[in-house]
This record gives structure tokens, sequence and C-alpha cells, in this order.
């Protein structure tokens, strides 16, 4: 299903059981009649069989022209195997988008708090008849693409009873691929009606057929993977082709003046491999740089006589150690001879995960960092904060976690935060939870072990709803005590602020008061608590996100920010005038504090630079086809630390395929695969219109000239002479992904990728054109060389992925995702392949036993395709080819 809507699910529930008595609760209306006891509550929510469908995007109630038509249609089908009669109950349910009408007379559904809704009898209702099948047909907002957008764990309540999950919405798991499925949601059939956005949606469906024309050209050749490193290096002379180095008895380490312990996890992931350390091995010495290296660069020489890693610093040598580990062969441990000097393109070399939207454990923490050391990336954005979670232990702060970590069916939310995404009713749910002061003095130490900087964020103003909840249950219990000051002293909001405002994800509750005292109070609380740990961990807290972005507001009626405004306090003179007033402060607080301020760009560019402390990072996440490459310039030029974290191509919660099977979302995209990402020109984001589309897959245009305003002002424009990116950030954010496998798939292979791109700078890129450009498919720059050379190199890429690096993935126990084939049959003969040259086909006809498929056959059915893990285990999901 989709994710623009979420399913809406609806119950219904058993008459004539025995009564219990009511124990009214804030959920329902306690005058209403209880006739159903926790048995046969329990015995509808196991045995109520709910079918989520989407009909259309293009229902005749909603306009079809373009994007703005805003409407789907969907239905929810109940099949009992009892009657239903009473009508004394509600289902809550996560939906995305807002159901804008109900088409049944018989069920209404309410809008709780951002995804959460409920769905109830009206007086219309007329019961479910035994095993006869009920239709609630809807209209929603926007579109849905997506199956995985109906979300799971709907719940069904009814007064003084305890909520039960319909069993039915669950998720499962498929034993052979490890994905996660959901039997409630009907597949889709009609890619008119089902898959496209718009009437000028131009995308393709990646069928198998769509998927085998896409990679044509990249043959089966595991030759291109013996001397090849990922991320590829600077400068690499192989000087023997017969392999005559091996290390299958292991290396004899002489460290020189480099201390064991910051290099210890780069010798373990070798001995992961089966390289170890041993008396009678090949010698590997760790040798000071004879001159001054950049941070990170290294020399590597393997010789038959032995190995040399030469650097200037403690991530030098991690490196050296991890091209050697690139370089071995898992077969025999072998390699062949060479010299290698390396370095850098970006000194920031990131991955974001998000952990608020659903929790992920700490092992994936760990497991994450000891892949991004292995392919040299060099920090870790860890979201720990958001609208639906807290995830980090604040010493002085119990009710952060012990409230904002946890999501329940409490609306008055006194013990946990209201349902989000699908989490259903209880507290206990893999997707809650937190990281102690401990967990996360073990995670930085971790990276620190690893060469790679944690750098913290907690979303704030906007999507800061579980730090407000949790403080205002905090202040409940002081002030119930008669301690009002210690209750008002990190309170979040104005209660008599009564500005009305909903943020993009349906929240009117969301945001931090700016105009308050105490908000300022519980930041710089929740920084020096956060920076304590870092300086118990050994790596000081130099880079705080702020988040500060998607900031609905709520202050306009606050009696607060009223007197506030009225007394010109702090320099704000208009209402307009408090975003920025609210990131100027705490980022001056942060400088203050020795450490950079971070925020996303588009809350960034509210702020004014000259009230700005001189440095700052801002996370440039606008969509290049819709002119993002202009806040990334302005934001640049200002000084800034522009690390580009663009959408499109490093948002890594989008699906891979354009496949309404694939998980994410997909609002910048619907096809992110690893080739796409392979062909990123960071250094010059509008020349990428010459060889992508928009989210409709189709062409546009990028116009980087200078522009003025009526008054003759720049507007935007080029980046200034010789100014360049700080960095680039993959994202995964987790409203979609609620398990650290699922991660995994979304995360992996892309992150080789990612990693691919900011260390090494292609010779196929075009120079960015610093007087400024207009750039399409016609405009030329992206000459035909520089695309062979592409198409060349990522040729080499791949087949590095399916003859190499994936197996090593398997020997880490990362849940990558096994990629769906391409396959086409031509008079009667099937042909294959995959984006990863190197890993096994599969096949079957008629839903017949899976053979290996090995070269072209002849088939005659229904023939379906799926690719196998490196290691043979795994596999993927399958398509059928006609």
């Amino acid at each position: 299903m989709n994710r623009n809507l979420v399913a809406v699910a609806v119950l219904v529930l058993l008459g004539g059981t025995a009564c219990s008595k009511s124990v009214p609760t804030s959920v329902d209306d306690p005058s209403s009649a209880q006739s159903l006891s926790q048995a046969t509550l329990t015995s509808i929510g196991h045995s109520l069989a709910i079918t989520y469908r989407t009909v259309t995007n293009y229902p005749e109630q909603c306009t079809t022209s373009g994007v703005d038509g805003r409407c789907f249609q969907a239905q929810i089908e109940l099949l009992s195997p009892i009657d239903i009669k009473d009508n004394n109950w509600s289902i809550y349910f996560s939906q995305m988008r807002p159901v804008k009408q109900v088409l049944s007379k018989e069920f209404s559904i309410s809008h709780i708090k951002g995804d959460l809704h409920k769905i109830s009898p009206t007086d219309a209702f007329t019961g479910i008849k035994q095993n006869e099948a009920k239709v609630i047909d809807f209209l929603g907002e926007l579109w849905q693409l997506s199956e995985t957008d109906a979300m799971p764990n709907y719940y069904i309540v009814a007064d003084g009873l305890e909520p039960v999950v319909i069993k039915s919405t669950m998720v499962g798991k498929d034993a052979e691929t490890g994905m996660e499925l959901r039997p409630y949601v009907e597949s889709f059939t009609d890619a008119r009606t089902q898959y496209r956005r718009s009437v000028t949606d131009q995308l393709q469906w990646a069928k198998p057929e769509v998927l085998f024309q896409a990679n044509q050209g990249v043959d089966i050749q595991p030759e291109l993977a013996i001397d090849t490193i990922i991320p590829t290096p600077q400068m690499q002379t192989v000087t023997s082709t017969g392999r005559p180095v091996s290390l299958s008895d292991g290396y004899v380490l002489a460290l020189g003046n480099v201390e064991r312990i910051k290099v210890e996890a780069a010798l373990n992931r070798l001995a992961r491999l089966g390289v170890k350390a041993s008396e009678t091995g090949v010698s590997l010495s760790l040798l000071p740089a004879d001159t001054q290296l950049a941070v990170g660069g290294y020399e590597l020489m393997v010789d038959v006589k032995g190995i040399v890693i030469k650097a200037s610093d403690d991530a030098g040598y991690s490196y050296g150690l991890s091209s050697l580990a690139s370089l071995v062969s898992l077969n025999d441990l072998t390699l062949n001879t060479m010299t290698i000097t390396d370095a850098p393109r970006y000194d920031f070399r990131g991955m974001h995960v998000d952990v608020a939207r659903n929790f992920h454990s700490k092992q994936f923490v760990l497991n994450l960092l000891d892949q991004m050391a292995a392919y040299k990336l060099n920090k870790l954005h860890l979201h720990m904060a958001d609208d639906e979670g807290w995830r980090l232990e604040i010493d002085g702060l119990p009710e952060l976690t012990d409230i904002g970590s946890k999501r329940c069916h409490d609306l008055n939310e006194d013990t946990c935060l209201l349902p989000q995404l699908g989490s259903g009713p209880n507290a206990n749910a893999k997707v809650d939870g937190y990281y102690s002061k401990a967990d996360y003095i073990e995670i930085l130490r971790y990276a620190s072990a690893r060469q790679i900087q944690v750098i913290p964020s907690m979303d704030m103003p906007g999507h800061s709803r579980a730090a407000i909840k949790a403080m205002e249950a905090r202040y409940r219990s002081l002030s119930a005590k008669g301690d009002e000051a210690a209750a008002q002293e990190y309170r979040l909001i104005d209660p008599e602020d009564k500005t009305k405002y909903a943020s993009i994800q349906y929240y009117d509750d969301n945001t931090l008061n700016v105009c308050m005292e105490s908000t300022f109070h519980f930041v710089d609380k929740v920084i020096n608590e956060i920076a304590a740990l870092h300086h118990q961990a050994g790596q000081p807290l130099n880079v705080y996100h702020i988040g500060a972005d998607e900031t609905a507001g709520a202050w306009i009626e606050s009696p607060i920010c009223q007197a506030f405004l009225q007394n010109n306090e702090h320099g704000v003179s208009d209402e307009k005038e408090y975003g920025a007033y609210f990131i100027e402060r705490v980022s001056n607080l942060l400088a203050e504090k020795g450490i950079e301020a971070a925020g996303w760009s588009d809350g960034m560019s509210h702020t004014r630079p000259e009230r700005m402390p001189e440095i700052n990072q801002s996370n440039i996440w606008d969509v290049v086809s819709h002119d993002g490459f202009k806040r990334a310039h302005s934001q640049a030029n200002l000084g800034w630390d522009a690390v580009l974290s663009n959408p499109e191509v490093l948002y890594f919660d989008f699906p891979y395929e354009a496949d309404p099977k694939e998980h994410g979302y997909y609002w910048a995209s619907r096809a992110s695969n690893e080739r796409h990402l392979y062909s990123f020109m960071s250094a010059n984001l509008p020349a990428n219109a010459e060889q992508w589309t928009d989210i409709e897959g189709r062409p546009f245009e990028a116009d980087d000239t200078i522009k003025l305003d009526k008054a003759g002002k720049q507007v935007s424009g080029p980046l200034a002479k010789n100014v360049q990116f700080t960095g680039i950030q993959g994202q995964i954010w987790s409203e979609t992904i609620r398990s650290d496998d699922v991660v995994e798939y979304m995360v992996f292979p892309r992150l080789l990728v990612l990693a691919e791109r900011a260390w090494h700078q292609a010779d196929w890129e075009v120079q960015y054109n610093y007087q400024g450009a207009i750039y399409n498919q016609d405009s030329g720059y992206f000459t035909q060389d520089m695309r062979a050379k592409q198409a060349e190199q990522w040729a080499q890429f791949a087949n590095t992925l399916g003859h190499k690096e994936l197996l090593k993935l398997d020997r880490a126990n990362i849940a990558y995702r096994v990629p769906t084939v391409g396959a086409h049959i031509h008079e009667g003969s099937l042909y294959t392949n995959v984006i990863y040259p190197g890993l096994a086909v599969e096949y079957r006809v008629n839903g017949g036993q899976w053979q290996p498929y090995s070269k072209t056959v002849k088939v005659n059915g229904k023939v379906e395709v799926r690719a196998v893990a490196a290691d043979g285990l795994r596999k993927g999901r399958s398509l059928f080819v006609n």
C-alpha cells in the first residue's frame, strides 16, 4: 500500500456476551453501555480478518490532473467468523495521510494526533454477519504508492477492557528473504491507477523487463573485482598479476609508535575475514609517513617481502588496514603486490540514523559503526529525539525516557506517548526503547575506536512532541506535590497558547515555546548532560545538531509570546522572527560551550547570518530537481559547513526500485538504487539535471545563473569562487522501518556507494562552473566520453559488490538487500541479469521447485526469478517475468 495514506482499519465486535464491570477510561465515553467481556474482545482481535486495498489514485470525487488532485480511494474489508452486533467499541490505527471522507455511513473516522486515528461505528451501523465481507470505502489526502504505507497493529478498545491488537494486521517475516510481510495488504495490480502519481507520471514500475534493460551493459566479470578497493583510492599501481602475497598464515605486526588500541578495530576486521596475527605470517609494519599526509591519508605498499602502511594519524593507519581488508580474496586470502597513495575527498563522510521514530538497538548501532569504519566513513549523525520518541537517558530528567521512550494506549499520556506509526497499544513493543547513559558511552567509545565522530541530534523547536509531553507529565507530577517552582523549571509550552497549527506530520502540539526562559533552561540542561556523557567517553562533543527544520509555529496566540514581543526582548520585534531567534540563541549558546551548531537547511535559512556564530553546519536536504542546489550554494557561500544530504539520492529510507512492494517513503524519489547514488556529482549539483529525472520520471532543468529580485538584489546564483561543500551524508529515517533487519536492508549496500562518493572524486564528474550555467538533458556538459567512463567504472564497482564485498557483509551478519532480478523471455527462452553481477539467480516455472539459473534456458508457463545472497543463504524477493 502506500504510505501517503496508511491503512484505515475497521473492526467489528461481537454481541450477546457476558457483561463485565465497566471502568471508564479517558479513551471512550464512560456513559456507553458495556456488553463486551475481555475474553470476547480478545477473541475478536484474534479472529477478525482485515484486508486493506488501494483502489485508485484517481477517484471521481477528486481532481485527477497533476499532483494537486490530492486524493486517493482505498478500502478496508472486514470479515468475521462470527456475527458482530455490538457497537460500543473503537479501533485505533495509524494512517499517514488524513482521511478526507468516509464513504460508508456505518462508520466514522476521527483524527486523534499525528497519524493516530479512531474508527467507530455510527448509529447507522447494522452489524457484521458471519463470513460476509463488509467493505468501508474512504478517500484520503494526496496519494499512496506503496503497499508498505499501510501501518500494522490496529487495535480494538472498549470501556474498562485492555486493548487488543488485531492479529490479522500484525507484520510477519518471510523465512527465506528475511523481509517484513504485511498479509493484510492486497497487492497492487494496476500500474495506471495504483502506481501512477499523476496523469503526467512517466516513472515505470520496475518489473523484471524494466530491470533487465536497466542492468544491461554490466556483464559478469569477476576479474574486475580482484584489485578493486571500495572506496576507490586516489592512486593505485598494481605490480603483479598472479596474486603472489598470501595472508593465509596471517601477519607479524610491527606497530612502531602506533598504539594498538587505536587500530584494534581495523585489525579485528581482518580477523573476521580470516587474517590474523601469527608468528610465521607476512610482516605488516605501521610506520610514520615520510611527509605530513592529509587527515585520514595513508600509503600502502604490498610486496612479497612484507606490507607497509604509512600515515600521519590514527585514521590513516586504520584506513590503510581497511584497504588491505578490501583487497584480500576470501577464497584464498591472497592479493597482488601494489602501491597506493590515498586521502579522502571530503572531511565529512557521514551516515544519519533516526532511532527516534522507531527505536533501533545498541547492537545495530555498533554493527553499523563497524561497517562505516570498514568503508572509511567518519561521522555518525544519531537522531535520538523527535515527536514519536526520546531515546537517550538524561540525568535529572527521568521523564524523558520514562514517558518519552515508549508509546501505549494512554490518551492522557501520563505513562507513555500516544501510539504512532503502527506501534500498537503496548509499551513493550520492539519499536520502543532508549539508550541508557552507559549505552551511549559505550557507543561513543566504540565510535572513537573506529575514528568516527558521533553527532547527537534532539530535534527542536519543532519535532519536539516527545520532550513536550514528558515535561508536561513532570509538571503535573511536581505541581500535584505543591512544588510549583520545580514544576515550571523545564516546562516547554504556554498552556494558554491558543495558536492553531499543524506540522507536516499532522501534530498540533509539537513545538517548543521559544518565548519562555524555561525552554532554554531545558535545552541548556540537555546539552550539558550530553556533553558530560561525551566527556566521560573520551570523545568531546564538538558538533550538536538542533534540527531546526519543519517548524510549524505555535506562538502567535501565546500570551507569553505576546508579552515577549511587546517588551522587545532579545531584539525580537516581529512574530516572524520567533523561529530565527530560537536557532540563533541556541547556536550561540552552543558556541559559548565550544560546540558547533548544526541544523537542517530549511530552518537554518531562516536565521540572520550576522546573528549566528561564524561557523555552523547545515545539512542540505533540498531536492535538486526542485532547485535545491540554490539553497546549498547560498549556505555554502556564507562560509558554513554545508553537508549535502539531498533526498532523491541520499535518503536511504526511499525505495531502491520503483516497485510498490519496496519499503520506504517516496516523497522525493521512488527509485534510489545503488547505480543512481553512484552517479551523484556532488560538487556540481545542478549538473545532475543532465542525467537524472524528477520523481515522476520526467527531465528537468537546473538554472544555476545569477537571479535578482525586483530591487536588483541577488537571490540565488552559483557558488562563490573556490567555495566547496564540506561533505555528504546518507540518511535513514525510520517512520516505516520497524526492525534492525529492515534498517540494514535499506542501508546496505547503499552505504558502500555512499562511501565511494564521499571518499573518491571520479574523473567523469562535470567540473563546477563558478560563472554559472543552465543544465538539462541537452546542455551537453556531461559528455558522451564522461558517460562512457561512468558506465565502465560502475561495471567495475558492481562486479566488486557482487563478487567480493557482499560476501563480507554476509560474514558480518548484515541483512543487506538482495536485489530483485532483471529478466525477460524471448522466443521461449529466459534471460536474466542482476544489478551486482556475481550473485546467483534462481528461477521456477508454474510454482515448481527453484532451480539455479546459469545460462539461457527454455521455459513454458508462469516464470518467477529471484537472486540469492552472496553466501547462498538468504533469497531476494521473487518477481513474475510474465
